[in-house]
């Protein structure tokens, strides 16, 4: 049936915006690339609320880019100290909790499984963060604009030299 010839001047089409690039009042859309590019018309970063508009949001993203990924870096340090305080401690604290005249009223009563468990329960939530965060890089990187791949890279490198003095150079991969 064909429906040129009716008169819609009449028919309520609510709010919508018919007109030129508004696309329905959604605001400006993201382009979504699954090749390599430079081009960052459009260009939004894993939400839609992180749209790169023109050259100073696109500073602006880098620079909070490599600050993100330099936190990841940060995140892996303060975990591994984390891991060698409890080593150390789970070291010194006793095989089992043997109370004798001796014992101090307020001891912590705290034995090495005592100690190991709950470090183990902290280590996993501890663990579950990293991954989140590192899956969120990989995200970002996954925008697949050369830029914010460059960004990634040098937020790495920044982490890895304010943070990364114990670690070696050649580690395992973020993502897994």
């Amino acid at each position: 049936m064909d429906h040129s010839h009716m008169d819609h001047s009449q028919m309520d089409h609510g709010d919508m915006d018919h007109g030129g690039g508004g696309h329905g009042g959604m605001g400006p859309m993201c382009s979504m690339n699954m090749l390599f590019t430079w081009d960052t018309n459009n260009l939004c970063i894993v939400f839609r609320w992180w749209h790169v508009t023109n050259l100073a949001s696109l500073i602006a993203s880098l620079l909070a880019i490599v600050a993100l990924v330099a936190g990841y870096e940060a995140l892996r340090e303060a975990i591994r100290r984390y891991e060698t305080w409890v080593n150390k401690r789970a070291e010194t604290a006793p095989q089992s909790a043997t109370v004798t005249e001796s014992t101090p009223f307020l001891s912590s009563g705290q034995t090495r499984g005592g100690v190991s468990r709950r470090a183990h329960a902290i280590k996993a939530v501890l663990y579950g963060v990293q991954n989140f965060y590192a899956f969120m890089i990989m995200l970002i990187f996954m925008t697949y604009n050369g830029w914010v791949m460059i960004a990634v890279s040098v937020g790495a490198g920044v982490g890895y030299y304010i943070f990364g003095g114990s670690t070696p150079a050649t580690k395992d991969t973020a993502c897994h």
